[in-house]
């Protein structure tokens, strides 16, 4: 754990009253790139009515308030978890493509002749 997540974490008993997506990270345990697939999965609500490409800022309370919620948390891994995988393309079916596999192929030629 860094330094400065580390005493951001220590101060939530007096924390803001709103959190960057850094600190909403922070306390829900995941990276920062996985909030905003809460956000658009409609997990996770930021404050006010913010446009697609704003700046997001999220309830303390509200987070806090998920992070005791088990299945909440079950449904945020997998969300985060089925977002990645897809991301990834371990979900699409796509196969290898044959070409690579061209060049050992035997056309009953010799080389060079």
């Amino acid at each position: 754990m860094k330094a400065e997540q580390h005493q951001f974490l220590s101060l939530v008993g007096h924390a803001p009253a709103r959190l960057t997506v850094q600190e909403a990270a922070w306390l829900l345990g995941c990276q920062p790139h996985d909030v905003p697939v809460l956000v658009s999965s409609r997990l996770l609500k930021p404050l006010g009515n913010p446009p697609p490409n704003g700046i997001k800022y999220f309830s303390t309370r509200e987070v806090l308030e998920l992070v005791q919620d088990r299945s909440w948390l079950a449904k945020m891994t997998n969300t985060i978890c089925q977002h990645w995988h897809k991301k990834n393309g371990k979900g699409s079916g796509v196969k290898a493509s044959p070409v690579a596999g061209a060049a050992l192929l035997d056309f009953g030629e010799a080389p060079g002749g």
